[in-house]
């Protein structure tokens, strides 16, 4: 049962959902809240966190390493069933003390347990609200089910019930902030890039193992059509896949395996992935060019997001809107210490104040 603990403050953060997307910002999120309990010292329990996720990607990442020590980690299989996956994550919650929930995107969960176990959680409940469909509200009727979280944080982008009372909005959460990030130096050392001379073109392979191929692929093309004036990467979070680290075109593109790939953005010039939220935040964030291949997702709009920024979006021959990128790039190159804000901040104090009214 969940337990309020004066010692220390135990956040259960529900990541489930296929891709990063979720897990990300989890562990953006994580991350801002240990920081913050670490600054303020004896004044502040300790935050400890709990993250539930069932990304393909979580076992290979090391995401240990961004929480550090007295933080666990529940990576349930992405194999399972819905059913499967609602069992197991009922008998995670009810069997857990924690002092907090956050949910993301999902307000009656992945498998819809969440629908039984709000009302009997006596914690402090959040929704992390995003984008929905809308026959998901009607058919599940949501509108209802919202009012059950304490508050509502809406990251960055617009969402059905964004104008309740209790909903905040923050700025996009990121996995760094600003003065996190590496300098365009740094970058492109983690990139191996070793000529300083040629624009860096990242090719961002993730989301499903056809999606991460095709990318390679499209890497691999680049590299034959832009190696002489520009060096091209493939980057991706799938350490197991990335084995090709050789650099010259003829035995394929160099592959590296970074994540999170947004430290190393000040050393690219031109990114090619998805138009998934983490990679669009993370290139609006920076102001580095992005182009963008929607993904069709069963929740998540992406060419709707890609259009709403007039981020180019995949429409034909990739290979041209690269060129254009590369031209315009060279006339005008951008800025590589933009600063920007990061909701995940106003996410934790948001949160925080719950307890201080207790």
């Amino acid at each position: 049962m969940p337990s309020s603990s004066r010692e220390c403050r135990r956040w259960m953060l529900y990541a489930l959902g296929g891709g990063m997307g979720h897990l990300t910002r989890a562990v953006a999120l994580a991350r801002a809240a240990v920081a913050r309990s670490k600054e303020k010292g004896q004044r502040h329990p300790p935050t400890q966190i709990c993250l539930l996720t069932n990304s393909p990607f979580a076992a290979a990442l090391p995401i240990d390493a961004e929480l550090g020590d007295g933080h666990r980690i529940v990576s349930l299989r992405p194999t399972l069933g819905r059913d499967e996956t609602a069992t197991r994550v009922t008998d995670h919650l009810q069997s857990s003390d924690f002092d907090v929930l956050v949910v993301d995107t999902f307000p009656r969960g992945l498998g819809g347990e969440l629908f039984k176990l709000l009302p009997d959680l006596t914690c402090h409940k959040i929704l992390v609200h995003r984008d929905l469909n809308p026959r998901y509200i009607d058919q599940f009727g949501l509108s209802d089910l919202v009012n059950q979280f304490d508050r509502i944080l809406v990251p960055g982008e617009r969402a059905p019930f964004d104008s309740l009372s209790h909903a905040v909005w923050t700025a996009p959460w990121l996995i760094r902030d600003d003065h996190e990030l590496l300098s365009p130096a740094e970058s492109r050392q983690l990139l191996e890039v070793e000529s300083d001379s040629l624009p860096v073109v990242a090719v961002i392979g993730c989301g499903k193992d056809a999606e991460v191929a095709q990318m390679r692929l499209l890497a691999r093309q680049l590299e034959d059509q832009f190696q002489s004036v520009a060096t091209i990467r493939f980057v991706t979070p799938n350490f197991d896949g990335a084995a090709d680290h050789s650099g010259n075109s003829s035995s394929g593109v160099k592959s590296i395996s970074i994540w999170p790939f947004f430290q190393a953005i000040r050393g690219v010039c031109l990114i090619v992935g998805s138009g998934g939220y983490n990679i669009v935040q993370e290139a609006r964030a920076t102001g580095t060019r992005l182009i963008g291949l929607p993904r069709r997702r069963l929740y998540d709009n992406q060419r709707r997001r890609l259009d709403s920024y007039g981020i180019a979006a995949e429409v034909g021959d990739i290979q041209r809107q690269v060129s254009d990128a590369l031209a315009s790039y060279s006339e005008s190159p951008l800025r590589s210490n933009a600063s920007y804000q990061n909701g995940v901040h106003k996410a934790v104090e948001t949160i925080e104040s719950l307890f201080v009214r207790d």
